[in-house]
C-alpha cells in the first residue's frame, strides 16, 4: 500500500505500518512519497531509503491501496497526479472534509475505487517530525458508505482500518461533514476566538497570565497551522456556518440568563445539561450484531456506534448505552 502526504497523518500511518510489517514479515509492504524532498529525506533516514518512493508513479506501481493523506487544498493536484500515471485501484483518504473529495475523485478518477476516510486523530503540530505510529490507535475512524461506493471495497478499507486499531464508524460524506462541522471545525473556530479575545487589550497581559487549565484545554487548538485550518473549515463552510449559528443561539440564551433577576439559578439549569451530556462522553455501550448490509451498517454510524470486528456474514459492533440498536 501506498500513503501519498507524510505530514503528521500520513507520516504517522506509514510508521504504523512499517511497525507492524517488522513484527509480522507477512503483513502487505508498504511505501511512502511526499513532495517535499526534505519530507523524503527525514523518512529515508528514520525508516529507511525503501519506506520513500522518489516519484508519486514509483509509490503507486503495484499498489493495491492508496491512501491520499495530503491537505485539501492538495487533493485536485494529486487526484491528477493518479489520473494522468493510470491508477485506477483501492483508493481512501484521511482528509477531514469528505464531500469536496468526493467531488474531485468522481470528476478525476471514475474509475477509481474511492472510499472516503477520516481518522478522528491529531494534534496541534503538524509535518512528519511529529508523525507517532501510535497517533491512529484506538481512534474513531470515520468511512463513507455512499451510494457510489461498493460495498465489497467499503469492507476491503473496513477490515483494514479494523487492522490498524481503529474503529470504523460508517456514514455517508455529507453526514460526515455535517458530524464534523458540529464537534471538530467549530471547537477550531471557537479556541481561536478565545484566543485573540483573551489577548485583547486592556487586560489582555493580565488574562494571559492569569490564564490555566480551562483556557489551555479549551485553546489547545488554535496552536494548529493556520493554513490546515483554514483549508479544512472552507473546505466545509456551508455546514460550519450551520452549526456556528446554532451557538451563536445557545451563547446568545445564556446572555439573556445572566440577565435575569437570579442569574445562579437561571444558569443552573443550562449548564446542568451540558455537564451530563459531557459527563456520558465518551460513550461505552455494549456490543452487538449487525448485518454487512449499506442499510445496517449506516442505521449503525448514524445511531453513534462503530465496528470492532469484521465477519463473513456480520460485523460486531459497539453502541452507546443510551442508544437502542438500529432496525
Amino acid at each position: 500500500m501506498a500513503v501519498l502526504g507524510l505530514g503528521l497523518i500520513g507520516g504517522s500511518l506509514l510508521l504504523r505500518l512499517a511497525a507492524d510489517q517488522a513484527s509480522s514479515p507477512g503483513s502487505p509492504g508498504s511505501i511512502g512519497y511526499d513532495a517535499d524532498p526534505e519530507t523524503r529525506a527525514a523518512v529515508a533516514q528514520r525508516l529507511g531509503p525503501s519506506a520513500v518512493a522518489p516519484d508519486l508513479a514509483a509509490a503507486v506501481d503495484g499498489a493495491d491501496l492508496v491512501v491520499l493523506a495530503v491537505p485539501l487544498p492538495a487533493v485536485p493536484i494529486v487526484v491528477a497526479a493518479l489520473r494522468d500515471v493510470g491508477y485506477r485501484g483501492l483508493l481512501t483518504d484521511v482528509t477531514s472534509v469528505k464531500e469536496p473529495v468526493r467531488a474531485i475523485v468522481t470528476a478525476e478518477l471514475p474509475d477509481a475505487r474511492w472510499v472516503g476516510g477520516h481518522p478522528m486523530a491529531g494534534k496541534e503540530a503538524s509535518g512528519f517530525d511529529v508523525a507517532d505510529p501510535e497517533l491512529l490507535a484506538g481512534c474513531a475512524w470515520a468511512l463513507c458508505l455512499d451510494n457510489g461506493t461498493a460495498l465489497a471495497d467499503w469492507l476491503d478499507v473496513a477490515r483494514w482500518v479494523l487492522g490498524l486499531g481503529g474503529r470504523v464508524t460508517p456514514l455517508t460524506a455529507i453526514e460526515h461533514d455535517a458530524a464534523v462541522a458540529r464537534i471538530s471545525h467549530l471547537p477550531h473556530l471557537v479556541a481561536a476566538a478565545l484566543t485573540t479575545g483573551a489577548a485583547a487589550e486592556p487586560v489582555g497581559p493580565a488574562a494571559l497570565g492569569l490564564a490555566a487549565g480551562s483556557f489551555r484545554d479549551a485553546t489547545r487548538v488554535a496552536a494548529t497551522r493556520a493554513a490546515l485550518t483554514a483549508a479544512m473549515c472552507g473546505g466545509n463552510a456551508a455546514a460550519l456556518i450551520t452549526e456556528l449559528d446554532s451557538l451563536v443561539e445557545r451563547l446568545e440564551e445564556a446572555r439573556e440568563l445572566l440577565t435575569t433577576t437570579d442569574p445562579v439559578s437561571a444558569l443552573t439549569g443550562w449548564l446542568e445539561t451540558a455537564r451530563a451530556i459531557r459527563h456520558e462522553w465518551p460513550p461505552h455501550g455494549a456490543e452487538t450484531r449487525t448485518p454487512l448490509t449499506r442499510h445496517d451498517l449506516l442505521a449503525l454510524g448514524r445511531a453513534g456506534g462503530w465496528l470492532t470486528e469484521l465477519h463473513a456474514d456480520a460485523a460486531t459492533a459497539v453502541l452507546p448505552k443510551s442508544v437502542h440498536p438500529p432496525t
